[in-house]
C-alpha cells in the first residue's frame, strides 16, 4: 500500500516553493534516494532526477538560490547532488554542491562554533538545522576529500548537543540563542522552553545520516552513545498505539496529538540506528512506521490517500505577523495540514528500512548494474 501511495505522491508532486530550492523539497529528495537504494527500482531515480533537474542548471546554479541569505534550510536537498553525481558522473551535481559548500564557508557562525539558524535569526542554533547541514557537510568532505569539513561538522554537532540537551528530560530543546535576546530564550541556558517532537526528530535522522559516514573511532562511539540515550527516551515516551505527541512529554496537554512527521522521523531513525549497530530499537521504528499506515495513511475523496496529523511548520520567535514562543501551548496552536512533504519524506525514508531489514529488495543488484541502470539519466 505505501509504495502505491509514494509513487502517486512524487508523480504528482508540486515543488513547495513553486519550483524555487527548498529544504521542504530536499525531504522529498531524501525519501525518494533512501527508496532507490533499498530497492534498486527505477522510478524512484527517475521521480528525482526529473524534479532536480528542474532546479539544477547547465552550470550547476540552483534555482532562485541566493546564498546571501544565508539560510541553513537551503543546505539539506544538496544530498541529492552528491548521489546524482555519483551514478551519472555529471559534474554539474557536484558544482552546484560545492556553491552550497561555498555558502558553508562563509555562514555566520555562534561564538561556540555552530551556524546561525538563518541570517534572519541571527545568533540561533535550532535542532532543524543539525539535519539540514551537518550530514551534507560530512558527505561534502568526502566528496572532496577534505577530512576538515567532516571535523568541523562533529565539532559543530557535539557543540550543539552540549548546548541544547535538557538534563532534567533527557530530551532536546527546539532553539538555543547565544545573545539571550529572543524572548523565547531562558535568560540564564539561553534556551527555548518545550520539547517540540518534530524538532527531535530532525535530531534523530541527523544522528543517523552522520554515523553511517563515519569510520569506527572515537567520534562514531561518541555520537553513537549519545544516540543511545535519546532512543531510550523515545522508548519510554511512546504512546500506546506506537506514535509521539506533538509536544512529546506533555501527554495532559490540552489539545495535544499524535503527531505524524515526527514519528515518521523516528520510526526512521530507529530503524536505521539497529543497522548502524547504535542499539537494538528497531522493532519500536517498525511499529511506529505500521501505525502510521494503519492511522494516519488515509483514503480521501477522489481515491486518493493522505497522511494526516502533520504539524505544517513550527519555529521560535516572529513569523509572519506572530510571536512564536515555544511554549507547550504555542506548538499545540500551529496548523495542521495533510501529505505535508516534512511528514511524507520521512515516511518513505522509514519503510525504505522496513524493506532493507525485510530482505525484501533488490540488494542482488550491485552497484555496477545499479550505475549501469543510471546512465541514460
Amino acid at each position: 500500500m505505501l509504495i502505491s501511495y509514494f509513487d502517486d505522491y512524487a508523480r504528482d508532486y508540486e515543488p513547495y516553493k513553486a519550483g524555487a530550492w527548498c529544504y521542504e523539497d530536499g525531504c522529498l529528495y531524501r525519501g525518494l534516494i533512501t527508496l532507490h537504494e533499498a530497492t534498486g527500482d527505477r522510478r524512484w531515480l527517475d521521480h528525482l532526477t526529473r524534479l532536480i533537474d528542474a532546479q539544477v542548471d547547465a552550470d550547476g546554479g540552483l534555482a532562485d538560490y541566493r546564498i546571501t541569505e544565508f539560510n541553513i534550510d537551503n543546505i539539506l536537498p544538496g544530498r541529492a547532488l552528491f548521489y546524482l553525481h555519483r551514478l551519472t558522473g555529471q559534474v554539474r551535481y557536484l558544482e552546484a554542491a560545492k556553491l552550497l559548500g561555498r555558502q558553508l564557508t562563509h555562514h555566520p557562525r555562534i561564538g561556540s562554533g555552530p551556524y546561525w539558524h538563518k541570517l534572519r535569526y541571527p545568533h540561533q542554533v535550532w535542532l532543524d538545522g543539525l539535519y539540514m547541514a551537518m550530514p551534507f557537510k560530512v558527505e561534502l568532505g568526502l566528496a572532496l576529500g577534505d577530512q576538515r569539513l567532516v571535523d568541523d561538522a562533529i565539532a559543530q554537532f557535539n557543540t550543539a548537543l552540549d548546548l541544547t540537551f535538557d538534563t532534567a528530560s533527557g530530551l532536546y530543546r527546539h532553539g538555543y540563542d547565544e545573545s539571550r535576546l529572543q524572548d523565547w530564550a531562558d535568560p540564564d541556558t539561553g534556551l527555548s522552553p518545550a520539547r517540540w517532537a518534530r524538532s527531535i526528530g530532525w535530531l534523530a535522522m541527523a544522528f543517523v545520516d552522520v554515523i553511517e559516514h563515519l569510520p569506527e573511532g572515537n567520534n562514531r562511539r561518541d555520537l553513537s552513545a549519545r544516540l543511545a540515550a535519546l532512543n531510550d527516551r523515545l522508548a519510554a515516551l511512546v504512546t500506546k498505539d506506537h506514535r509521539w505527541l506533538q509536544v512529546i512529554d506533555a501527554p495532559d496537554a490540552s489539545n495535544n496529538y499524535p503527531e505524524s512527521s515526527a514519528t515518521a522521523m523516528f520510526a526512521y531513525a530507529l530503524q536505521k540506528s539497529e543497522r548502524l549497530g547504535v542499539d537494538r530499537h528497531a522493532s519500536l521504528g517498525r511499529s511506529a512506521l505500521q501505525a502510521l499506515a494503519d492511522h494516519e495513511v488515509r483514503p480521501v475523496e477522489g481515491g486518493r490517500r493522505q497522511l494526516q496529523n502533520i504539524c505544517c511548520v513550527a519555529g521560535l520567535g516572529p513569523f509572519q505577523g506572530i510571536y512564536r514562543d515555544g511554549s507547550i501551548a504555542y506548538y499545540l496552536t500551529e496548523a495542521i495540514r495533510p501529505d505535508d512533504i516534512k511528514g511524507v519524506g520521512p515516511l518513505m525514508m522509514a519503510e525504505a528500512e522496513r524493506l532493507l531489514a525485510s530482505g525484501k529488495t533488490a540488494s542482488h543488484v550491485s552497484e555496477a548494474s545499479r550505475l549501469q541502470t543510471a546512465s541514460a539519466v
